[in-house]
């Protein structure tokens, strides 16, 4: 914009001045030659009905159309995107001029939420709002849900409806993604480091009352106590010889053995004749 010329170049505070003064909007049609100094549209009347319009048709159970119109949906049979709806409400009969007239081709009875510049021509009932806020628009189609589902008995005139008016409202995707980074961001920050919970039981890691085991414990058994085992001498790199030890055996005399026990024929001095 300056052309590379700092003594052009935009300054900051003359740029909180534009924003302040919003220099930098334009009108709500662009021309082909204007196109390449828009940097962005403005969200209208559309955008700003597309969430309310599709809160109201799941609380009432009405279809909905929240985008772009297919021309031909009203009258074309041959088309996928046929409907025959007994009744049309629209959010801008301005911007909705293609469905309010097809509607009038096909008598449909139209409603619709009608700005001061807004036209009349095909609408049956006029309900006067403003149709271009993103709140005012989300109320209007919240007060027509409520007052739908209580000419229906769905819900009673002497109850609160529990739906809130704020589901209705519009909201910006790039603000929906900021507002979930931050609370993403949050829940990091509060989550707390888990730390090692040590219990103060004596006899267990990390506690206050922890002593020396060596001192209480006592260990029992022959091998840890040499003063219990029989012929255990303090010197304990001395090795016993067991094999110097005389053991007593009885003698036998063979002979005697032989003669007082014959496996085979008959005892000494008995005859059988």
């Amino acid at each position: 914009m300056s052309g590379g010329l700092d003594v052009l170049a935009l300054k900051e505070e003359d740029m909180l001045k534009f924003l302040a003064a919003g220099v930098h909007l334009g009108s709500t049609n662009v021309d082909f030659q204007m196109a390449q100094y828009t940097y962005k549209r403005k969200p209208d009347a559309r955008p700003y009905g597309q969430r309310a319009v599709l809160k109201f048709a799941s609380a009432t159970g009405a279809s909905s159309v929240a985008g772009r119109f297919t021309p031909g949906t009203f009258t074309n049979q041959i088309q996928a995107a046929f409907r025959e709806p007994r009744l049309l409400v629209v959010t801008d009969p301005r911007i909705d001029h293609q469905s309010v007239t097809e509607a009038s081709y096909v008598s449909i009875p139209v409603i619709a939420f009608c700005n001061s510049d807004s036209p009349l021509k095909h609408v049956d009932i006029a309900i006067p709002c403003n149709n271009k806020g993103a709140q005012s628009i989300g109320l209007m189609w919240w007060l027509l849900a409520r007052e739908v589902l209580r000419l229906r008995g769905t819900i009673s005139r002497d109850h609160a409806w529990e739906t809130m008016p704020d589901l209705f409202f519009y909201r910006d995707p790039e603000e929906v993604e900021k507002e979930e980074k931050e609370a993403l961001e949050r829940a990091k920050e509060e989550i707390p480091v888990a730390q090692p919970e040590w219990s103060t039981e004596p006899g267990i890691g990390g506690g206050a009352n922890v002593t020396d085991w060596a001192d209480e414990v006592q260990v029992s058994g022959g091998a840890m106590q040499p003063e219990l085992v029989p012929g255990a001498t303090d010197e304990w790199g001395k090795v016993e010889d067991w094999t110097s030890e005389t053991v007593a055996v009885p003698s036998v005399d063979p002979s005697a053995s032989i003669g007082a026990t014959s496996w085979g024929g008959s005892a000494p001095g008995e005859s059988w004749d």
